[in-house]
């Protein structure tokens, strides 16, 4: 029931498992490195064919993110493609993150959109159990091959890549 912000989140945690690794430079420095590292990720290979064909499947994209923004902007902007999504929604926005059911309904006020005529693509099963559990279609992508979690609802479309999406909505599966 208490919202903070990814990165602050993510320093706490930082400066509370980083004692116990032996680092190469001072704490803050350290903490700093691996939150610019956030900046400077690389898609997976599947991604840039797996948005493009949604994308020319005329889907409206959008990203909903527990971390910011800026980092979702910086990734898609490095892989030449955020001109595919029309928004990037960050849950510091809404009332709680994800997997909290108010954090879809966010997403789906802030597209017009009823939280039906929405899915939610993604590699973490907990997040597509949240999405599923807000009244959303799921899609997950199992790049590892692992099983999804039987505690969670099962999503709707699995495929092992997203460029593997496309082909799958048209297809039905």
């Amino acid at each position: 029931g208490q919202a903070a912000g990814f990165a602050d989140i993510a320093r706490a945690v930082l400066r509370s498992s980083l004692p116990r690794t032996d680092l190469d430079r001072p704490m803050d420095e350290a903490i700093d490195h691996v939150m610019q590292g956030f900046m400077s990720l690389d898609v997976h290979p599947d991604v840039p064919a797996g948005v493009a064909g949604l994308a020319e499947a005329g889907l409206r994209l959008v990203t909903l993110s527990n971390g910011s923004a800026g980092v979702a902007d910086a990734l898609l902007a490095k892989a030449g493609l955020r001109d595919h999504f029309d928004d990037l929604l960050t849950v510091e926005d809404a009332d709680l993150w994800k997997p909290a059911r108010s954090a879809y309904d966010y997403a789906a006020s802030f597209c017009g959109a009823q939280v039906s005529q929405m899915m939610l693509v993604a590699a973490h099963p907990w997040d597509l159990h949240g999405a599923h559990a807000a009244g959303m279609q799921t899609a997950w992508i199992n790049r590892t091959g692992t099983a999804y979690p039987k505690h969670f609802t099962r999503p709707d479309i699995e495929v092992t890549a997203l460029d593997e999406l496309p082909g799958a909505l048209t297809s039905g599966n």
